[in-house]
């Protein structure tokens, strides 16, 4: 019984390396596609949660952020409380908990579960004081989990910014399966130190910003557009994809369609047409 030659087993290692090398984009992917599939599963979660608050509470969906007007952006979210409404020097102070959220008591184990395929997010308080937390999740802010869309505001109301205080009525959405709740979002940030990195952001921004007015929104389209378009928040992590938990409570993967300024290179930007129709509780809103 012979020993193999240094040229069989040569032969053998490149044999193997070569099927290593076809083999490991599929199982990469397979392993991408689980990784959405559990994604898909978690933003489900976070429908049903908002769902459930909505028969507690007079069928109103959770407010985004009911005292965004307050200090530098208030102590509530949809996803968590924190300590102080002004900037603190201890980050910790800034920095929301999840598990003080209104949603925790609909959600599996008390808490959201964050996305497996997450963007290596900084969540220090230094860093990112204000939106860890979320679980790399945005919320539809303007269209469902505020009133920027209402007609019955009042100029008063307006300048008290009353339009955070109320989710929107869960029955007063005009087209569930075409309105968004809730998407796969980070946020880019640029430090001179610490370059170019990405946190947690508890919102997915639509295309256009929005004025509220006592008439009903106004969403602001128009020259320069890459001045009246928001900062995308969407993020397309999933192969270029984002998951969306629409109204209506089914899941889809959406792909990236829209950017801003080469958003797209980080997979920030929007899916559909470049308007706000998919983010909006009614089917009738002005353009100036």
């Amino acid at each position: 019984m012979r020993g193999f030659t240094l040229v069989e087993l040569l032969v053998v290692i490149s044999i193997i390396a070569l099927l290593v090398a076809i083999l490991l984009p599929s199982l990469r992917g397979a392993r991408d596609q689980a990784k959405s599939v559990v994604c898909r599963s978690n933003i489900r979660q976070l429908h049903l949660a908002n769902a459930s608050y909505a028969l507690e509470n007079r069928d109103l969906f959770v407010p985004g952020a009911s005292d965004m007007a307050n200090g530098f952006g208030g102590r509530n979210r949809w996803h968590g409380a924190r300590a102080s409404a002004a900037v603190d020097p201890d980050p910790k102070k800034n920095t929301f908990d999840p598990e003080k959220g209104p949603l925790v008591n609909s959600l599996r184990d008390g808490k959201i579960t964050g996305c497996p395929q997450r963007t290596e997010f900084v969540t220090d308080g230094a860093r990112n004081a204000f939106e860890a937390g979320c679980g790399g999740y945005g919320y539809n802010l303007y269209g469902v989990g505020s009133r920027f869309y209402s007609n019955e505001l009042t100029a008063s109301d307006i300048t008290k910014q009353a339009q955070y205080l109320l989710g929107w009525p869960a029955a007063r959405i005009a087209r569930p399966a075409d309105t968004v709740m809730f998407t796969d979002t980070a946020f880019e940030q640029y430090h001179s130190q610490w370059g170019e990195y990405f946190i947690e952001y508890s919102f997915c921004e639509p295309p256009w910003s929005l004025d509220v007015t006592t008439q009903g929104p106004v969403e602001r389209r128009g020259e320069p557009a890459d001045w009246w378009l928001s900062t995308p928040s969407i993020h397309f992590r999933h192969r270029e994809n984002t998951n969306v938990a629409w109204c209506d409570g089914h899941v889809s993967g959406e792909r990236l369609a829209n950017s801003k300024l080469g958003s797209d290179r980080h997979q920030l930007g929007w899916f559909g047409s470049l308007d706000n129709s998919a983010f909006a509780p009614i089917a009738v809103y002005s353009t100036p």
